[in-house]
């Protein structure tokens, strides 16, 4: 296998950037893509750390983050699994990037930026659900922002309505792979009605 070590043998496989890839990034929200973002539940947010990197899904009912102003977003960090990967590597590197989707668009919207965690009550307060508070929320300083050309999400054919294959693996099935004492049966049968009193 050959390997590319170098920027020069990179770039010299492809051609120049379009140069509409350059000049539609923006380096604060725009009225559009206040739009956008406010349109989007759904979002993944990438991070990295010590240990390496992580990506991870944040999804929500309404918008998944809080515009605060033309380089600040909001974004409350819901129950999950409680790894806390991407929290533990924003606490050591603030380095973030999210990626946010639309379900029906072909577009992808992409920010740059750093971000913090806070606990603050009068920030925790604001976002409620059922009665509950997220334990922190991500405060994350906009750099760059700008949309991905919509070639991958057409190439995926990701809205297309098609269901999932019946032979796809699921979640507990995974989990008996690690485990042989788990009855994935009982946890893929269980687990939407269990995870709906576990969502905020």
């Amino acid at each position: 296998m050959q390997i590319i070590d170098s920027l020069t043998t990179l770039t010299a496989l492809y051609d120049q950037p379009s140069p509409l890839s350059l000049t539609k990034v923006a380096r604060a929200l725009t009225p559009r893509y206040r739009d956008w973002i406010s349109a989007s539940r759904f979002c993944i947010l990438s991070t990295v750390g010590p240990d390496g990197t992580d990506a991870s899904p944040r999804g929500d009912d309404g918008p998944v983050v809080r515009i605060v102003d033309d380089h600040t977003l909001w974004l409350p960090d819901w129950r999950g699994n409680n790894r806390l990967d991407c929290l533990r590597n924003i606490v050591t590197d603030g380095r973030v990037s999210l990626m946010f989707m639309v379900a029906g668009s072909s577009n992808v919207v992409r920010i740059n930026g750093q971000a913090v965690l806070t606990d603050d009550p009068e920030i925790t307060a604001t976002f409620t659900q059922d009665g509950k508070h997220p334990k922190l929320v991500v405060v994350i300083s906009l750099h760059e922002i700008y949309f991905q050309c919509a070639k991958a999400i057409m190439r995926a054919g990701l809205w297309s309505g098609q269901s999932a294959p019946a032979n796809l693996p699921k979640a507990g099935q995974f989990l008996r792979e690690m485990d042989r004492e788990i009855d994935d049966e009982a946890y893929d049968s269980t687990y939407p009605t269990e995870a709906a009193k576990r969502m905020w």
